[in-house]
């Protein structure tokens, strides 16, 4: 098999600076990449949530610079020195730019930083900076979101770059929604050739900068994370968010490749988080996390078979916060508890914690992230609730199973390739499945599998069924290899 030199760059990657699934995807794959004989490197920016000491940072290079807004910013690039790391990574440190609370939000306004657009610019002319500097050439660089967009658009057209025109580019889109878009004006500050801002080229998007079109447009291959999802984003504006004509326009070029779970992460068998472990020949251990996980939210045992569905999710309308809006009396009439954990919209943190207070024996609620509980939660539920608007790939439901959590789920994106509907006469299904987006029946699907809990011998056979399957990392580095393979024959390197 072809060995490849990869730089992975991402905005966010576990464990050094996190906001959703993108961080744990960046900090997963890279391991899986290496393992495959691959060399790999990942790059982010140094935020001030890094802890320096914990990861042993070290100076690689310093005095570098690169140009955003006509002015030359200078930067140091660090890397990670700890003995024994899994791959090496280097962070991108500009105080100005990255040593803020957050990494995209203001925290005193909730909005996002006004200079995001600046911030990313000058990520993606640091990274460039940095191959050339440390002499660190990849084969392939594979950026993710919009944040790192316009790496593959500098890579194309910049004429400062003309090394990186024999190097590969691929883009991951984990989640369409979010664009990178930004006033006109702010074209002027890329310093590049003003004819190329045209509607039928590849950063105008409306009137506006689209860091996301720009990483589209450029980039050789073009992948997001299920199969599921690559092919509803082309379909309409309700999945491609206005996207949908330029990535059929790049239809060939397009694949989805499922994310992977990091199972020495997620693995109720090796879990240090939790107070008992458990596999599928030896479940007394969920039984433990069960009762722990009703203690650590105070419900009460109203009865020993009482089912506990988990939900650990960003609160927010694409989630599908709305249908539990539409029927949330009607949930908490049926024989369950549930544990909620997650921040986003008001509206959401309001609505649950009146039904908190309004069902204290039958929910319990807690707002923002808690690592330790979420790890909790996914071993002690019995069922894992992801009603989805859309999910490019979703990670819980992925989790749940290998937990023996029996995820109920929206068939959509990443859903709907890893989840397939209980057929308890048949004996086959992992999960539960509703298709329409609608309240009635997504409520009919949680009444369906609290009636199929009750059978504890067909429950215990999806439990089994459920942790057996493998979502592990190696096969989607294969595809991945695969992805790199093709974009290296796009620019005649096969």
């Amino acid at each position: 098999m072809q060995s490849f030199k990869i730089l992975l760059v991402s905005p966010e990657a576990v464990p050094f600076a996190k906001t959703g699934g993108l961080a744990d995807v960046a900090g997963a794959l890279p391991k899986a990449l290496k393992a495959l004989g691959h060399e790999i490197r990942l790059a982010i920016p140094l935020y001030q949530q890094i802890d320096r000491s914990k990861y042993f940072l070290r100076e690689a290079a310093s005095n570098l610079s690169a140009e955003i807004a006509g002015r030359n910013e200078s930067f140091a690039l660090f890397e990670d020195g700890r003995e024994g790391r899994a791959f090496d990574t280097w962070f991108v440190s500009h105080s100005d730019f990255f040593d803020r609370p957050e990494l995209y939000k203001d925290p005193s306004t909730g909005q996002d930083y006004i200079d995001n657009d600046e911030r990313f610019a000058f990520f993606a002319r640091a990274i460039l900076e940095s191959c050339r500097v440390t002499a660190f050439m990849p084969d392939i660089i594979h950026c993710n979101d919009w944040q790192s967009g316009l790496i593959p658009a500098f890579m194309k057209v910049d004429p400062r770059y003309p090394e990186f025109r024999d190097i590969a580019a691929l883009l991951s889109i984990h989640n369409i929604g979010y664009q990178g878009n930004f006033p006109a004006k702010m074209y002027e500050k890329l310093g590049l050739d003003k004819s190329i801002f045209e509607s039928d080229q590849g950063f105008e998007y409306w009137g506006m900068v689209s860091f996301l079109k720009a990483g589209i447009w450029y980039s050789d291959i073009i992948n997001t994370v299920s199969k599921r999802y690559a092919q509803e984003i082309q379909t309409s504006n309700e999945f491609g968010y206005g996207f949908e004509g330029i990535l059929r326009d790049r239809a060939s070029d397009l694949y989805g490749v499922l994310n992977g779970i990091d199972y020495d992460v997620w693995n109720p068998a090796k879990d240090e988080l939790i107070p008992a472990k458990f596999k599928p020949q030896k479940l007394d251990g969920k039984a433990k996390c069960k009762n722990a996980l009703r203690r650590k939210t105070k419900l009460p045992m109203v009865h020993k078979d009482i089912p506990i569905i988990g939900i650990i999710s960003r609160l927010a309308d694409q989630k599908g916060f709305d249908l539990l809006a539409e029927v949330a009396d009607d949930i908490m009439a049926l024989d369950m508890q549930m544990v909620i954990l997650g921040t986003g919209d008001k509206k959401y943190h309001d609505l649950f914690i009146e039904l908190q207070a309004k069902y204290p024996k039958k929910l319990s609620v807690a707002l923002g992230f808690d690592n330790e509980l979420a790890h909790l939660i996914e071993a002690g539920s019995d069922m894992f609730l992801m009603p989805s608007r859309y999910e490019p790939c979703g990670l819980n439901q992925m989790y749940s199973l290998k937990y023996g959590t029996i995820p109920i789920v929206r068939e959509t994106g990443g859903l709907a390739d890893t989840i397939e509907n209980v057929n308890p006469a048949r004996g086959t299904g992992n999960g539960f499945v509703f298709r329409k987006y609608d309240s009635r029946e997504m409520l009919n699907a949680i009444k369906f599998a609290l009636e199929v809990y009750r059978n504890k011998g067909v429950w215990q056979d999806i439990m089994t069924r459920a942790m057996k399957q493998d979502f592990s990392w190696e096969k989607s580095a294969r595809e991945y290899v695969e992805l790199y393979r093709k974009a290296m024959v796009k620019i005649g390197r096969a």
